[in-house]
């Protein structure tokens, strides 16, 4: 990739019309935001945490591996609508503002976790079923692919500028937040339901619960403030599939830093399930590593943002990744040769603490090399290809190679190599502290 594709941190404020720092904003604007985004990721990871149920229950196979290949696969499904619900509702929120395209996504994860909270059966409705649970995925993948964009633009232009990185760290501290609730909601169900309930009905559950707190999402987003604004009179904001293209080497580094922060955060996803399956934990058992996930996150993601804000964004990007790529394979063979529930959580936790501080500088790298005209486009592009294809086939790429190889550390190989592609993208990419965000 050469140097000249990728516009220099000077380079990208030399000569161009920067925008005014924004008023400090009320908590509630925050809040509905991270709400609108939890929420919707609360549903697209409940999917996960509940994969070896849904798989029973709707791609009934031969052997539980089978039906356990079957759902994840159909879990990557909805990756593939997310470069399309990237790039229209990205374009649709630089063109007519940010909140309109988060209330649009809003819409469209309600409609897809409908579908799944109350779809019947395999054994009710016959091959019925697992084409609505696919149409489902499909619209859930189009609103996540449309939501990262726009609500990263968001928390970024509304933040202000000392804070910047620590509102951006509240997109990745959201998912935190969803992790944790959709591992509470998973520890309670199995410890409170006999196995044939929660196979028959207990994994819906949590999908209804979502539907509930969607009112109060979209009563936070219709009160939210639009933080698009028009540019400053003579100055020429980029816009377009065309001003993308002058941002193609900035947006290739985008994917490769989405890569490991991706599949380390879907590894994470996948332990619940790793646990029972490959280690053997009693169910109930093996969601403690989910709370312990959704910890992590929503705390590291958060310390991350306040590092980036003090010590720029690279150090704090790039340092935690270095260390994941290092640590991950002994750790794992460590919780492997000593499975008890104690290096269970304290492997996951250490994990998602790396990737979460990681992330929660990446957050506001990305768009702030964007300009205003395409930052809800490009952020969303970026993401939305990243996790489509190192994130959607995560799942299965894992389930698959333990299955084909035996090596139960065969995950933590994944996270380690893809690991070392994006610490080297981090270093490639030019530090934007303390530079003002462009117009």
């Amino acid at each position: 990739m050469s140097s000249a594709a990728i516009p220099s941190a000077a380079g990208l404020d030399a000569g161009r019309p920067v925008s005014k720092a924004p008023e400090r904003i009320p908590k509630m604007v925050v809040a509905a935001s991270v709400a609108g985004n939890a929420l919707e990721f609360y549903d697209f990871v409940t999917y996960a945490f509940f994969a070896v149920y849904i798989g029973k229950a709707f791609f009934p196979a031969s052997t539980p591996m089978g039906s356990l290949l079957l759902s994840v696969a159909v879990f990557g499904v909805g990756f593939v609508a997310r470069p399309i619900g990237g790039v229209l509702i990205g374009a649709f929120a630089d063109r007519a503002g940010r909140k309109p395209a988060m209330m649009l996504t809003i819409a469209l994860i309600t409609v897809g976790t409908l579908g799944l909270a109350l779809t019947p059966s395999y054994d009710s409705i016959g091959m019925a079923a697992p084409l609505i649970i696919v149409a489902c995925r499909l619209v859930q993948g189009l609103a996540l692919g449309g939501e990262v964009g726009p609500a990263t633009a968001f928390l970024v232009e509304a933040a202000p500028p000392e804070q910047r990185a620590l509102y951006a760290s509240w997109q990745l501290a959201s998912q935190g937040v969803a992790t944790l609730i959709a591992g509470i909601f998973g520890v309670v169900i199995i410890g409170l339901l006999p196995a044939e309930q929660v196979q028959a009905w207990g994994w819906r559950l949590p999908f209804i619960v979502g539907l509930l707190l969607v009112p109060v999402a979209i009563y936070l987003r219709r009160n939210m403030p639009e933080t698009l604004h028009a540019p400053a009179a003579g100055s020429q904001s980029a816009q377009g599939l065309k001003a993308l293209g002058r941002y193609k080497g900035v947006l290739v580094l985008a994917v490769l830093i989405v890569l490991g922060g991706t599949v380390s955060t879907y590894v994470g996803s996948y332990m619940t399930t790793y646990a029972i399956t490959t280690l053997h934990f009693p169910p109930a058992t093996a969601m403690a590593a989910t709370v312990m996930v959704g910890v992590s996150t929503l705390v590291f993601a958060l310390f991350g943002g306040w590092l980036a804000d003090r010590y720029g964004r690279k150090p704090i990007m790039l340092w935690p990744r270095v260390a994941t790529a290092v640590l991950t394979v002994p750790l794992f063979l460590y919780l492997i040769g000593n499975p008890s529930i104690t290096v269970l959580l304290a492997v996951t936790g250490l994990l998602a603490a790396l990737t979460a501080v990681s992330g929660g500088a990446s957050f506001v790298a990305i768009p702030e090399l964007l300009p205003r005209g395409i930052r809800a486009t490009g952020m969303s592009i970026a993401y939305a290809i990243g996790v489509s294809l190192f994130g959607g086939t995560t799942q299965f790429i894992i389930t698959w190679l333990l299955q084909t190889t035996n090596n139960p550390a065969a995950p933590a190989w994944y996270v380690a190599v893809t690991s070392v592609i994006t610490a080297l993208a981090m270093m490639a990419v030019p530090e934007t502290h303390q530079r003002e965000l462009e117009d």
